[in-house]
């Protein structure tokens, strides 16, 4: 599987790209008073695409030989990945006032920045890390 690792990590970064961007554009168009944002073709456009994800994910983390809970940095990712799913639900499912939503949305934008930050630089510390050290 390991003569793969160039194609899986690029089916990885794609789908990062297209989870990220299409969470994103599901809340502003949300926030702007779209509520077919919610309706089931979405919901599963947006689980066929994070199972995209998760798989490649998991290939890539057997081939590369590092493992969550072992490697700090894809503790912290898989950490952040629960804490990004949570705030996602409160934005668009389980928010009481729009506020709350609205809050949630904009903290799980920052989570998935985060989380981008600790992937590129294989560092708990992400973006900080240069801070840190």
């Amino acid at each position: 599987m390991a003569e793969f690792h160039t194609v899986i990590r690029l089916v990885h970064i794609g789908a990062v790209a297209a989870s990220g961007m299409l969470f994103f554009l599901r809340g502003v168009l949300l926030f702007a008073g779209q509520q077919w944002v919610l309706a089931k073709p979405v919901r599963r456009l947006a689980s066929g695409i994070d199972t995209v994800l998760l798989g490649a994910a998991l290939m890539l983390m057997f081939i590369v030989r590092q493992y969550p809970f072992v490697n700090g940095w894809l503790t912290v990712k898989v950490f952040l990945l629960v804490v990004y799913i949570g705030l996602g639900f409160v934005a668009f499912w389980k928010g009481r006032t729009r506020a709350a939503r609205l809050s949630a949305w904009i903290a799980a934008l920052l989570v998935f920045g985060y989380i981008y930050s600790v992937a590129r630089a294989h560092d708990p510390w992400g973006i900080f890390a240069r801070w840190v050290y």
